[in-house]
């Protein structure tokens, strides 16, 4: 984990300097033409989120974005908006202590690149590995959150966990894209290079789940909606600008906040979306498993 603090300044210099904007397609945000070494888990030992000086109490936080062909308009609406909108709020309500951010990219088990992760980061280095994620736009078929899940449990050194038994949050954010369910164990070994045969979608899961709260934004369709029954959102493609409620309004759930309190002071009608968007979760303790 770095040092020093995410900065409204600092993001705004970021998107001067790169002319971000929300209606630049996505090759003109994500401008890397293959995956970068640095972010592909088949290179990467661990990644380490340690308490500082300057982050005491660090809270790992992990947002994944699906980046398949069809979620474009996503990946560019949380790099030119959402992510920043995202972490400016978390600072101002004190949501957790010390938020320390990683990205990640996952996509078609048929990708070059399935997976790509950054570091976990406190400051503008957050938004800007994001825009150093390759953005494939490959297939529309079955995406792999399950190396996502496996990376974090098995290649991940963190302190919330390690000195003070507290897990950080996970947010995967996608459509309803079909999980790659078959060939498991063979999908880990050529993505990150770990052999776990016998491995499962529910195994993994479980797994992920003993250091991370899991939760999954789902943005319309039909299929999956079954799905991580009780830690999943479904929202439409209009509602999207609320993700960063979404984000935060979960996590202040774990922490104990009751609903009311979490969409007071939006507007009316971004009160009621949030309320209709935040009550689909079940929070439950943090020593119960994840299941499908």
């Amino acid at each position: 984990m770095g040092f020093g603090s995410y900065s409204a300044s600092d993001w705004k210099k970021l998107k001067t300097s790169k002319k971000l904007s929300n209606k630049q397609s996505v090759s003109e945000v994500f401008t890397q033409t293959k995956c970068d070494p640095k972010f592909d888990p088949k290179y990467i030992g661990t990644r380490e989120c340690f308490d500082s000086d300057d982050h005491p109490n660090s809270t790992p936080i992990v947002v994944g974005l699906d980046v398949t062909a069809s979620m474009g308009y996503l990946a560019v609406k949380v790099a030119t908006e959402a992510l920043n909108d995202f972490i400016m709020k978390l600072y101002s309500t004190n949501a957790v202590e010390d938020p320390a951010l990683m990205c990640a990219a996952y996509g078609d088990f048929r990708d070059r690149s399935p997976l790509q992760v950054t570091q976990f980061e406190s400051d503008i280095r957050i938004a800007e590995q994001l825009l150093g994620l390759y953005f494939e736009n490959g297939g529309y078929g079955e995406v792999v959150p399950t190396c996502l899940w496996e990376f974090l449990s098995r290649h991940t050194n963190i302190d919330a966990i390690n000195k003070r038994n507290e897990k950080g949050f996970l947010f995967t954010i996608g459509d309803d894209a079909e999980i790659r369910q078959n060939e498991v164990p063979e999908t880990i070994e050529r993505v990150i290079g770990d052999k776990l045969p016998g491995a499962t979608v529910g195994s993994l899961l479980e797994e992920i789940g003993k250091k991370f709260h899991v939760f999954h934004i789902m943005i319309g369709g039909e299929g999956n909606r079954e799905w991580l029954h009780g830690h999943k959102i479904v929202i439409e493609r209009d509602s999207i600008d609320l993700i960063p409620d979404i984000l935060l309004g979960a996590i202040r759930l774990q922490k104990g906040a009751s609903l009311d309190t979490v969409v007071e002071g939006s507007d009316p009608i971004r009160q009621r979306l949030l309320r209709n968007a935040l009550s689909q979760l079940q929070i439950i303790p943090d020593d119960a498993p994840v299941t499908l």
